[in-house]
C-alpha cells in the first residue's frame, strides 16, 4: 500500500502512519549528528511549563501552520498544534518530527554537540512537548479558504491535538474558534482523547457551519494491550463514550482503527469486537490500516515488542527489515477481513 489515507465518513481523508509534516523538516548539513533532547540548563526555547514526572512545554516559534498537500503529498492540509506528545504510543511514527524540530534547533542556536543527557534520545518525543503558542495568530494570518481548493483541513495528524497539553495550553479550541470565523470549509480531527467532548459546544457550531468530521483513534477494545503499547493513552471506554456523546449531538464522527498491527490486533474476532461497540457508540464510519514503521519509530517499537510481546519480535523483525509499510499481500489480506466486517456491522464501504 503506497498511500497512507482513507477516505471515509463525507470523503474527508483519514491519517494512518504517515510522513512527518514538513514545516519541522529543516535541511540538516552532511555529518552534523544530534542527539534528540533539550539541555536542562538553557534550552534554545523557552520552557512554559513542567510536570513533576518529567515532562516540560517549551515554547516553538512558527512562521506558518498549515502544510500543503503539495509539500506532504497527501490529499489535505495538516495542522498540528503540538509537537511531540505524552501519550507516547509506542509505534508512533511523529518521533522523527519531533527530532528535525530539535535538530533545527540547535543548529539555529550554533550548538554542534549533544545537547542533553537527562533522558533516553527515544524517550524526547514524550518528555519535551513543544507548543506552537503563535498559532492562531499565524494561522489568522495565512488561512486563505480560496487557496484551499477541494483539500480539507485535518488537524492532529501527527500528534494529537487533545493530549494533556490542550488542558493547560488551549491551542486546539483556539484553532477551532478561529475556524468558526469561517463558513464552508472541510475540516477534520483525528484524536484518542475524551478530552475533546469538553469542546461539544464549538464542535456543534463547527458543524453548522463546515463539512465536519471527527476520528477516534483506537486499535483495540483490550485495555491491558493498549497500555502495554500505549503507555498514557485514555483507556478505550472513555474513548467511546466521548465517540458517543458526540454522535448523540449530531456530530459527523467514527473511528480510526490504525494502526493494525499483525498478530497482536488483527484478528477477526478483535476487529469485530471493536466494529461492534464503534457502532453502539453511534460511529458513523470505521476505517483501518496497517502499522507503518519509519526508521525513529521503528527504533522505538521494536524493543517495546521484544519485552511485552517477545513471540512476535522475530517476525516483525523480518517483516519490516526492508520495508516501511506492512507486505502487499498481508495489506490486501487485511483489506478484505475489514470490509467483510463493515458489512456485517452496517457500515458503508464507499469512499474506502
Amino acid at each position: 500500500m503506497n498511500s497512507q489515507v482513507v477516505t471515509v465518513g463525507r470523503e474527508l481523508p483519514v491519517l494512518s502512519p504517515a510522513s512527518p509534516s514538513p514545516e519541522d523538516r529543516p535541511s540538516i548539513p552532511q555529518g552534523l549528528q544530534l542527539t534528540l533532547e533539550l539541555s536542562d540548563s538553557s534550552p534554545p526555547w523557552p520552557i512554559l511549563d513542567q510536570r513533576e514526572r518529567g515532562t516540560r512545554f517549551l515554547g516553538l516559534p512558527i512562521r506558518s501552520v498549515l502544510n500543503s498537500p503539495a509539500s506532504t503529498g497527501m490529499n489535505f492540509w495538516s495542522l498540528n498544534p503540538y509537537v511531540g506528545c505524552e501519550f507516547g504510543c509506542s509505534y508512533c511514527y511523529a518521533r522523527d518530527t519531533h527530532r528535525w524540530v530539535v535538530e533545527r534547533g540547535a543548529r539555529e542556536e550554533g550548538e554542534p554537540s549533544p545537547l542533553d543527557t537527562r533522558s533516553s534520545p527515544l524517550d524526547a518525543f514524550e518528555r519535551d512537548i513543544f507548543v506552537k503558542r503563535d498559532l492562531t495568530r499565524v494561522l489568522r494570518q495565512t488561512l486563505d479558504p480560496a487557496r484551499l481548493g477541494e483539500h480539507p483541513i485535518v488537524i492532529g495528524t501527527a500528534t494529537d491535538p487533545y493530549q494533556p497539553a490542550e488542558r493547560r495550553f488551549r491551542l486546539t479550541r483556539r484553532v477551532l474558534e478561529t475556524l468558526a470565523d469561517y463558513r464552508g470549509l472541510r475540516l477534520g480531527i483525528i484524536t484518542k482523547s475524551p478530552l475533546i467532548a469538553r469542546d461539544l459546544d464549538l464542535l456543534t457550531e463547527l458543524g453548522s457551519r463546515h463539512d465536519l468530521s471527527v476520528n477516534f483513534s483506537l486499535i483495540s477494545l483490550n485495555a491491558e494491550l493498549v497500555r502495554r503499547l500505549e503507555p498514557r493513552t485514555p483507556v478505550p471506554r472513555a474513548r467511546l463514550r466521548a465517540l458517543a456523546a458526540l454522535t448523540a449531538a449530531g456530530i459527523h464522527a467514527g473511528v480510526l482503527i490504525a494502526p493494525i498491527l499483525p498478530g497482536l490486533t488483527d484478528s477477526r474476532r478483535d476487529l469485530s469486537a471493536l466494529m461492534r461497540a464503534a457502532k453502539e457508540a453511534g460511529a458513523r464510519y470505521v476505517a483501518g490500516l496497517a502499522l507503518r514503521l519509519g526508521p525513529t519509530a521503528k527504533a522505538r517499537f521494536l524493543p517495546v515488542l521484544a519485552r511485552e510481546f517477545p513471540a512476535l519480535e522475530a517476525r516483525y523483525q523480518r517483516h519490516y527489515a526492508q520495508r516501511v509499510n506492512a507486505a502487499r499481500a498481508y495489506t490486501e489480506a487485511l483489506a478484505r477481513r475489514i470490509r467483510a466486517l463493515k458489512r456485517r456491522h452496517g457500515f458503508a464501504l464507499e469512499h474506502e
